[in-house]
């Protein structure tokens, strides 16, 4: 399982994500306390503090949705 902690900071950058997310053939999900929310729900992700830095867990490779975390990961 990979593992990467982002931050995003407003809808744009959810919007993004999800859309990157859902195009992925695994799941990939975002811990935030004690919360679980499936990445391609961009509802569920909205729901969360976005004030925070958010786990994103996931199971299989697809580039373009690694670049998207690299560029949003958390220092």
């Amino acid at each position: 399982m990979n593992e990467c902690r982002i931050k995003l900071s407003g809808t744009k950058e959810v919007k993004e994500f999800v859309n990157t997310a859902g195009l992925c053939d695994f799941d990939v999900d975002v811990f935030y306390n004690h919360f679980v929310i499936d990445a391609k729900s961009i509802l569920g992700v909205l729901s969360l503090d976005l004030n925070q830095v958010l786990t994103v867990k996931y199971r299989g490779k697809n580039a373009e949705f690694e670049d998207l975390l690299n560029k949003y990961q958390a220092c």
